[in-house]
C-alpha cells in the first residue's frame, strides 16, 4: 500500500508538472519582474561619461539601480517569450520540473496518503479536517526538502531568457544546471531557500490536498454529483484557488531568493526570506508579494485539475495491485 500511494501521487504530478510547465515558467517571470538588478548607466549621456573614462584608464563603479520594468500581464509576458525566445523557450526547464514532480511530489503525495490511511477513523470512514491540514503540513515539508535542489534549478532556467546575454547561465538540463551551481556556489547553495520552499510546500499542500479531499467529501455527502469526472474538476478548482491565494507571497520570496547571483566578496542582493520580503514591499509596494497571481492562479487551476483526474484515474488503473 505504501509504495503504491507514492507510485500513484508519482505518476500524477509529473503529469501535471510538464502539461502545466508554460504556465508556471510565466509566473516566474513576473514574480522576477521590478527588482534591482547590477546595470552601468545606459543612457547615451552616460555612454559618453564610459568612453572618457575609458581614454582616462578610469573605471566607472557599478552601481545598482531599479529598473523601472512595465508590469505586462500573463499573455503578454508569454507573447514576449516567444517573440524574442521562441517557443522552446515556454518549456525552459521542463527537465528540473520533472525532477522535482519526482523528488517532491511523489514525497508528499505518497506520505500524505500514508498519514490520511493510518489517521481514518475506522467508524465514520473519514478524516476530520485539522488532521487533513496536519497530514498536508508534514508531507508538504518533507518532501520540499526532498526536492529542494530540483525546485533551485527549475527556478534559475526559468528565468535564464530574461537576463541579458553575457550574464546568463546557459544550462543545459537539470543535471548539468545543478552540477553547475554547486562547482560555482558550493553544494549547501543547492538547498538556498531552503526553509522557504519547506514554508510554501507546507502551505500549498495542506491547503491543496486536505481542501480538496474536504470538498470533494461534502459534494459526494450532499448528493451535488457522483463520484465523477465532474466531482474531481470541481473539487481540485476549488482547491487550486485555495492553495494559489495562501502560497503566493512565499512563492514571490522563494523565487527572488533561488534567483539570486551570489558573487564571491560581495553583499548577497538578499540576506535571507524576511530581508528579501522587506525590500520587496518597500521597492515596490504590497501587491507586489501577489505579483504572478493571475498566472499562478491560472496555472494552479490546471495542475490541481490535472493532478487529481489523473490521480483519481490512476488509483483506479492499479486498484487491484
Amino acid at each position: 500500500m505504501g509504495l503504491k500511494c507514492f507510485l500513484e501521487g508519482g505518476i500524477a504530478s509529473i503529469v501535471a508538472g510538464a502539461t502545466t510547465h508554460p504556465l508556471d515558467l510565466i509566473k516566474v517571470r513576473m514574480q522576477l519582474s521590478g527588482e534591482f538588478e547590477l546595470h552601468l548607466p545606459s543612457q547615451p549621456a552616460a555612454q559618453v561619461c564610459c568612453q572618457c573614462a575609458s581614454a582616462l584608464n578610469i573605471s566607472l563603479p557599478v552601481v545598482q539601480v531599479k529598473i523601472q520594468e512595465p508590469h505586462p500581464g500573463p499573455i503578454s509576458t508569454g507573447i514576449r517569450i516567444i517573440q524574442s525566445e521562441g517557443v522552446a523557450a515556454l518549456f525552459s526547464g521542463v527537465s528540473a520540473t520533472i525532477l522535482r514532480q519526482t523528488l517532491y511530489s511523489t514525497t508528499r503525495m505518497g506520505l500524505y496518503a500514508i498519514l490520511k490511511q493510518k489517521w481514518l477513523n475506522p467508524k465514520t470512514g473519514n478524516l476530520p479536517l485539522t488532521h487533513k491540514i496536519l497530514a498536508g503540513l508534514i508531507a508538504g515539508g518533507v518532501g520540499a526538502a526532498v526536492g529542494n535542489p530540483a525546485d533551485v534549478a527549475m527556478v534559475r532556467m526559468q528565468a535564464d531568457g530574461r537576463l541579458p546575454i553575457t550574464q546568463r547561465r546557459n544550462y543545459k538540463s537539470v543535471i548539468h544546471a545543478i552540477t553547475q551551481i554547486s562547482k560555482q556556489e558550493g553544494f549547501t547553495s543547492l538547498w538556498r531557500g531552503s526553509g522557504l520552499t519547506v514554508n510554501r510546500a507546507m502551505i500549498v499542500t495542506a491547503s491543496q490536498l486536505a481542501s480538496y479531499d474536504q470538498i470533494k467529501e461534502m459534494i459526494l455527502e450532499k448528493g451535488v454529483m457522483g463520484d465523477g469526472i465532474r466531482t474531481h474538476v470541481a473539487a481540485s478548482l476549488a482547491a487550486g484557488f485555495v492553495a494559489a491565494v495562501a502560497s503566493n507571497p512565499v512563492d514571490v520570496i522563494k523565487t527572488r531568493i533561488m534567483n539570486m547571483t551570489v558573487v564571491a566578496g560581495a553583499e548577497p542582493p538578499y540576506k535571507g526570506g524576511l530581508d528579501c520580503a522587506v525590500k520587496t514591499v518597500r521597492g515596490e509596494g504590497l501587491m507586489a508579494l501577489y505579483k504572478g497571481f493571475v498566472p499562478t492562479i491560472s496555472r494552479q487551476g490546471p495542475f490541481t485539475v490535472v493532478l487529481f483526474v489523473t490521480l483519481e484515474q490512476v488509483r483506479k488503473l492499479l486498484k487491484d495491485f
